[in-house]
């Protein structure tokens, strides 16, 4: 299935010049950048992120910083969206990620999220979620956003649900066997 590249042409045109940081009343959501890498290393070796999202093969900090790299500052450099590293905005603690990616596998534009395990349970993924749908939608004029999570990730289905998103089917990314919950 191809993107729909002429849906997500907007949002490429309007992002250009989008703020690079979003703020709510306790996170600042900012662009990656290679100084992020220790807290990359450590969230994409978490257990919940190995058991959810999948093994990156990120091990060191050059394999963080080569991640940020080709990953979220890629993306953002060619779409104007991507990832972002979401921190507390009192003391500048990094507590997880989140932000709009597009995958070549998916037609939609899909939002992502991930924060390390200390930090659930205090709101911060359902308010850096919500700003970020916020976001695309009022700035970048994203007509539709998705969001894919593994059936046994109740926690990241219980967040998206609470956003107002609703189950579409299951999806397969590429060539990976495992279905994945579709929610729009």
């Amino acid at each position: 299935m191809q993107p729909r590249r002429e849906a997500f042409g907007a949002a490429s045109e309007a992002s250009s010049a989008a703020v690079k940081t979003i703020g709510t009343p306790r996170l600042r959501i900012r662009d990656l950048t290679e100084d992020d890498a220790p807290f990359a290393l450590e969230l994409l070796n978490d257990p919940s992120w190995l058991q959810f999202i999948g093994d990156k093969g990120v091990r060191t900090l050059v394999h963080a910083r080569e991640w940020i790299r080709s990953g979220p500052i890629a993306m953002n450099a060619r779409l104007g969206i991507g990832l972002s590293l979401c921190e507390r905005s009192s003391d500048g603690v990094p507590l997880g990620i989140c932000g709009l990616i597009k995958r070549d596998t998916l037609e939609d534009v899909d939002l992502g999220f991930a924060f390390l395990p200390k930090f659930w349970g205090q709101g911060y993924a359902t308010e850096a979620a919500s700003a970020v749908l916020h976001h695309g939608r009022t700035e970048l004029r994203l007509e539709r956003i998705v969001a894919v999570t593994t059936p046994e990730n109740q926690a990241s289905l219980t967040l998206l649900k609470r956003l107002g998103m609703k189950h579409e089917g299951l999806v397969r990314l590429g060539h990976d066997p495992q279905e994945l919950v579709l929610l729009s």
